[in-house]
């Protein structure tokens, strides 16, 4: 909601995944909140500590609100959760919200994982950033798969 946590973790893994295969000229990756909670800061003290943990750079991502025009630049629209899902789907102009979709369809597509929304990690302490961090982790491989196969990027 914030643009603090589950989706700038899901921004820089994507990123750093899409770095290592080369594929940073055809897959753009950004990420926003449904609200203006934190708009500009840096993501969870938590999150990029995780990622840090794992090699991954978080420190470029910032929050942000999604905006009308994301419908337009990026194919995909995914929401963490149920909630944001709703508001982002409620938002999207008519022609765009077949984009719309939650992060997780791919990897439950794939078989990764059976959970259907990556949690809030701040009810669940650092286990819960270290769960985020591996569905985030799982649902970036099977979207790269599903966007390489769609796409043939």
């Amino acid at each position: 909601m914030g643009n603090i946590c589950r989706s700038p973790t899901a921004h820089a893994v994507m990123q750093h995944k899409v770095n290592e295969r080369g594929l940073a000229e055809q897959i753009i990756i950004d990420s926003a909140g449904t609200h203006a909670y934190h708009v500009g800061e840096k993501s969870d003290p938590r999150s990029r500590a995780k990622a840090a943990a794992m090699g991954i750079d978080m420190e470029m991502v910032r929050a942000r609100k999604i905006a009308i025009n994301d419908h337009d630049e990026f194919d995909y629209i995914l929401a963490m959760d149920a909630e944001n899902l709703e508001l982002i789907q409620y938002y999207a102009p008519e022609n765009a919200k077949a984009k719309v979709s939650l992060f997780l369809e791919f990897a439950n597509q794939a078989q990764l994982t059976q959970e259907r929304v990556v949690p809030d990690p701040y009810y669940g302490g650092n286990e819960g950033f270290n769960h985020v961090f591996s569905l985030v982790d799982q649902g970036c491989d099977a979207l790269i798969e599903h966007i390489l196969h769609t796409h043939n990027a």
